[in-house]
């Protein structure tokens, strides 16, 4: 029997063990905030949503039905603007997390336990880096998504409600480009962003106390150095560019589409002039030696 139950186990392949996986996993398990936030400000954002389908009715019924212009804008912007503050909740998550994310085991000393098992510096800070740039990306898209269908769903109810037909709705919006466009928009912000949150981790990696302030002011002292020295910003020109170049250089705009703040034509996106900037592959360079510099940092850091 004993010689059966051996012959079993050799020939039964085990199962990888995956550490990348499951330290991804730990960090969604140990943060709540990851997906509970950006969960609550979607409820928020949809039951706010709700209450400007009331007049909707009203400004679908006398909008000229000649105009396709005024009525693709005027039924189609609160649909498109829906994903816009869920994202945005969750690039601040993403930055907040990143600050803490290897400051947080040292204060509480769980480093000690965690440099125990058999996961290296290096795996540990890429399941960390994993959470802003993909993790945190996913569920925005996600949440997105449902936010607007289920804003739809109540656009049409709405419109049954006062006697009038959802054609238009339904004509208006566009299916196959809005979910495009947010998963082109989503993916060029998580690459333009990439050098920020690199940049928080190795700072979270290095500073003993308030990290915030250690990622904040080193580029404030050099704006004020170089303004009262050279007379110049370009510094602060570059931390203008990161912060809004993705969609400079991602998107083309009309100025009319600027003023609507509508993205949902597959002639807004130019992927060309983004993949070709030289600020897209300098960030990704920067963030890259970041994360380097992390690893090596995690590697000697002490509970603080």
């Amino acid at each position: 029997m004993s010689t059966s139950s051996e012959s079993l186990n050799e020939s039964t392949p085990l199962a990888p063990v995956r550490p990348m996986y499951w330290s991804v996993r730990r960090e969604i398990w140990e943060n709540r905030s990851i997906y509970l936030v950006p969960l609550i400000v979607a409820a928020f954002v949809l039951f706010g949503s709700l209450f400007g389908l009331i007049g909707l009715a009203r400004k679908i019924q006398s909008l000229p039905a000649y105009n396709s212009a005024t009525q693709h804008t005027m039924v189609v912007r609160p649909l498109s603007l829906v994903p816009a503050p869920i994202m945005f909740i969750t690039f601040l998550v993403g930055i907040f997390y990143a600050l803490d994310a290897l400051h947080g085991e040292r204060r509480d000393r769980s480093i000690l336990f965690w440099k125990s098992l058999p996961v290296s510096d290096r795996i540990t800070v890429l399941s960390k880096a994993t959470i802003p740039l993909i993790v945190l990306p996913l569920i925005g898209l996600a949440l997105g998504m449902l936010a607007q269908f289920f804003l739809l769903m109540f656009s049409h109810a709405a419109l049954l409600a006062h006697g009038m037909s959802p054609a238009p709705l339904w004509s208006e919006y566009r299916f196959v480009q809005e979910p495009l466009v947010m998963i082109y928009g989503m993916a060029v912000h998580v690459l333009w962003f990439a050098p920020i949150y690199c940049w928080l981790l190795l700072i979270s990696a290095w500073a003993k106390r308030t990290p915030l302030l250690w990622a904040a002011v080193p580029p404030l002292v050099v704006m004020m150095l170089e303004k009262m020295v050279f007379q110049t910003t370009y510094f602060a020109s570059l931390l203008r560019y990161r912060a809004i170049g993705a969609m400079l250089e991602a998107f083309v705009r009309s100025p009319a589409e600027r003023g609507s703040g509508i993205l949902d034509q597959l002639t807004q996106l130019d992927p060309v002039r983004f993949l070709t900037a030289p600020g897209l592959w300098l960030g990704l360079m920067f963030a890259a030696a970041c994360l380097v510099a992390a690893v090596r940092l995690r590697r000697n850091r002490e509970p603080i």
